[in-house]
């Protein structure tokens, strides 16, 4: 959520900021300014009155030990009517800030002056690319039918047990599973990450303070008994660890990983493109959260992009790194890397990573603060990052590494499954 002082102070930047994200409710945005100002004047006016209602209290107080009870009572009677005036005030301002935090929200994050501008994903910068394209025979097989050619993923099973979207992953397939799930969480608790385990239901109070609700309902499984919600992504209970929290500045940067199965609503449709594991319900992935001081953010951002790439090419994996542009960004971030495989029997790119810097507007929400050198509470700044999501990078494994004598499995990865080929 974005600070309402910095909405005050920059509303021309605001708005121009807004735009390369597509956003171009300028209405909003001085709807949010005239409120704050109408809140403002009433929590004055608020604070006016409790003044002279103390300073009253004060008097009274001090004419009654005079024995003044006649001139007391008179002032009494006089201020009786302070308490209404603050109730009425109250209720107003609890008015106001319903309404201008409703409109709040509706505000994305503002872009990083890096940010490109576009609205599509064709209009993503493409920073690097690495590795080399394998080369495969011309009756090469995509994953779905690699999958069932070693019985290693079924997904006709897993719509009978639950439903598109849910594949069973049987054999050597749960354990590649099995296998690049610990692989990532040595690697990252080998940079530094501390890992975690957390719940993968959330309550209502995380799920807003991360910027899923209200942008992501839709998107989001909904237990609606108890009012939970299944996550979208480890990010979500990671980060709420620190909500409503003052950390400690000696201790940045904080960094955490995880490992947990995420559930994602978001409607498919139909073709190749989200055929297989292309695009699921349910999935696991490895995540990394960083909460840090402000003014190493960015490069906490670069850091992290690298240790993702550091991931993939350890996998022997050909990948190229986005920079999104602002019409591709997601509601909260401020600037957001993407990895994407080449998938060499799909001939396209696979996006297997993302790696977002939100600034202050995931914190704001959370209120996860530090006190700086000068004594005064600031935000922090937090950043997440996939690392790896499984189901697009299981694919480009079983696509580009397929031969004549099976799936060969990467090096790295022969000592967390116990096989070098699924055959």
């Amino acid at each position: 959520m974005l600070q309402l002082n910095y909405i005050r102070e920059n509303r021309d930047q605001v708005v121009e900021r807004l735009a390369v994200k597509n956003f171009n409710d300028v209405d909003l945005v001085d709807q949010i300014i005239a409120l704050d100002e109408q809140r403002r004047k009433i929590q004055n006016l608020s604070d006016s009155i409790a003044a002279e209602a103390n300073a009253s209290a004060k008097q009274i107080g001090d004419l009654m030990r005079q024995g003044k009870k006649e001139e007391a009572e008179a002032i009494k009677s006089k201020s009786a009517s302070y308490k209404e005036q603050l109730k009425e005030f109250t209720d107003e301002l609890d008015r106001v800030e319903q309404d201008l935090n409703q409109k709040l929200v509706q505000l994305p994050n503002l872009p990083y002056h890096q940010v490109p501008k576009g609205s599509t994903p064709e209009e993503n910068e493409v920073v690097l690319e690495h590795g080399t394209m394998p080369s495969l025979a011309e009756n090469a097989l995509p994953h779905w039918e690699l999958a069932a050619k070693y019985d290693i993923i079924d997904f006709e099973l897993g719509t009978k047990v639950t439903g598109a979207g849910f594949p069973v992953y049987k054999g050597k397939g749960a354990r590649l599973q099995r296998g690049l799930i610990n692989f990532f969480l040595d690697q990252a608790t080998e940079r530094g990450y501390r890992e975690v385990q957390v719940p993968i239901m959330v309550n209502e109070a995380s799920a807003y303070a991360t910027g899923q609700l209200p942008d992501k309902e839709g998107q989001m499984y909904h237990v609606q008994n108890d009012d939970m919600y299944l996550i979208p992504t480890a990010e979500v209970p990671i980060t709420n660890i620190y909500r409503d929290t003052i950390v400690k500045a000696e201790d940045f940067p904080i960094k955490h990983c995880g490992y947990t199965p995420c559930f994602r609503r978001e409607a498919g449709s139909y073709g190749a493109h989200v055929r297989g594991l292309n695009r699921l319900h349910q999935f696991d992935k490895v995540e990394l959260v960083q909460i840090v001081r402000p003014d190493q953010s960015y490069a906490t951002l670069e850091e992290m992009s690298s240790y993702v790439q550091s991931l993939l090419q350890q996998l022997g994996l050909p990948y190229r790194v986005l920079r999104l542009c602002g019409g591709d960004m997601s509601f909260t971030s401020a600037m957001t890397y993407d990895m994407e495989t080449y998938s060499a029997a799909q001939k396209r790119w696979l996006e297997v990573s993302s790696v977002s810097n939100f600034e202050t507007y995931q914190a704001n929400r959370l209120k996860v603060r530090f006190k700086n050198e000068d004594g005064k509470t600031q935000l922090a700044h937090t950043l997440n990052g996939s690392a790896l999501a499984l189901p697009r990078i299981v694919a480009t494994i079983l696509e580009n590494n397929q031969t004549e004598k099976g799936i060969k499995i990467p090096e790295v990865l022969v000592p967390y499954v116990g096989f070098e080929y699924i055959d």
